[in-house]
């Protein structure tokens, strides 16, 4: 199954990630199934090169077509142009 992408603005205290810490700003947040069912939400600078994890963004699938509800959620949660 093919990742899916969304550009975001992280919001007040930005996104957590396992490698890095917090990421802020304009972001790109993909989510990706591995073949185990394994799906994983993570997020880069926009157009930079390197991905990172978000703290907590990953699950196990019991249905592949649940991935576009997993990145939709998460966009949801993590999208805040606002605050």
């Amino acid at each position: 199954m093919e990742p899916r992408s969304s550009d975001i603005t992280a919001g007040p205290g930005g996104v957590m990630t396992d490698e890095v810490g917090v990421v802020t700003g304009d972001l790109t947040l993909r989510t990706e199934l591995a073949d185990d069912g394994l799906a994983t939400v993570r997020v880069q600078y926009r157009d930079a090169d390197e991905w990172y994890v978000v703290t907590g963004g990953r699950v196990t699938l019991a249905d592949p077509a649940d991935l576009a509800a997993v990145h939709d959620l998460a966009v949801g949660l993590l999208h805040r142009p606002h605050g």
